[in-house]
């Protein structure tokens, strides 16, 4: 029987490696990143994408990558590279390496083609079968569309991503600069597309990652595009330079004092529903009356909370009687 694996990792900050410069996937390892996608697709010329493949095996089996989630992006399965990015990555480095990122996902059929190969892949080697997880990454119309059935592709499946370039190039959306808002158009021109992606993610356990802001220098611009994507409820976004791994990291975590306050809700709730609390259905906290449905909103941002390794500083007191 296969191991349950843990889907749900830490991926505030999502930093992208190109798998061609040893000097990069050096410095990435000492980076407060939750995650770190090695990359052997559009950051890599196509010259150096075979060479690529051995130095991000021997980054995952010799460096120290500590509490961040280890994945390699692969070519899309248009191009002739994608089987073997796969087989050298993994029968390479398959036990030091978390998940597969797969770009251009454009419908089930793609992740289903990942899954039977690197379950061949793992039975072929020995290692444990299914613990490689599959990030899908939507880029164009045609994703999107058949998002809902992508999403249900694969028990792998751990993310749903959003690629703004090639997705804004597929709906020739007028503009060139990538996560900003287009000209002439007086709304939020990428709502739509956040929320289909992310519809699609909770329906299936699965979270939402958006994609990269390419003006690397603006980190007041990143933080604003960000915080729309944490707004609705994403769980972290792509960073492609170091300075903007702080900038995610806060961004999607909690206030301290959000925090704080869901698992005051958490503790309150408990206590209340029990035989100490007189199994009540609700409770007041201070001047707030909290429910189950209070328990469900505050187990969101006590996860986050304690996902990015936050300590409370508030302690729940029960109501003398």
């Amino acid at each position: 029987m296969t191991t349950p694996v843990n889907r749900l990792r830490p991926r505030r900050s999502c930093l992208a490696v190109p798998g061609s410069n040893p000097r990069f996937l050096e410095k990435a390892q000492g980076l407060p990143a939750d995650q770190v996608f090695l990359d052997l697709e559009d950051a890599v010329a196509p010259l150096a994408k075979e060479g690529a493949r051995q130095h991000i095996v021997d980054a995952l089996n010799n460096g120290d990558w500590t509490g961040k989630t280890r994945v390699v992006r692969v070519n899309d399965w248009t191009t002739h590279w994608t089987y073997r990015d796969v087989i050298a990555v993994v029968e390479g480095a398959g036990p030091n390496l978390d998940c597969i990122m797969l770009p251009k996902v454009q419908d089930a059929q793609q992740v289903v083609a990942l899954d039977l190969l690197l379950t061949q892949i793992e039975k072929t080697m020995g290692f444990e079968v299914g613990k490689i997880g599959i990030e899908a990454q939507i880029e164009n119309a045609k994703g999107l569309v058949n998002i809902d059935d992508i999403a249900a592709a694969s028990p792998r499946l751990e993310t749903l991503i959003f690629g703004p370039a090639d997705f804004m190039a597929s709906i020739n959306m007028k503009t060139l600069v990538v996560g900003q808002q287009p000209p002439g158009y007086g709304a939020d021109a990428y709502h739509y597309i956040l929320m289909r992606i992310l519809m699609a993610a909770r329906t299936h356990d699965l979270q939402a990652i958006d994609g990269p802001f390419l003006q690397i220098r603006d980190v007041d611009a990143y933080r604003e595009v960000a915080g729309r994507a944490a707004a609705l409820g994403f769980d972290g976004k792509w960073v492609l330079h170091p300075g903007q791994v702080d900038a995610a990291n806060e961004v999607f975590s909690p206030a301290q004092e959000d925090y704080d306050h869901a698992e005051l809700i958490l503790d309150a709730y408990d206590w209340c529903t029990s035989e100490e609390g007189g199994k009540k259905g609700s409770a007041m906290l201070g001047d707030e009356m909290i429910d189950e449905a209070s328990r469900k909103m505050a187990l969101v941002i006590a996860g986050k909370g304690r996902a990015a390794g936050m300590q409370r500083t508030s302690k729940f007191e029960a109501p003398e009687a």
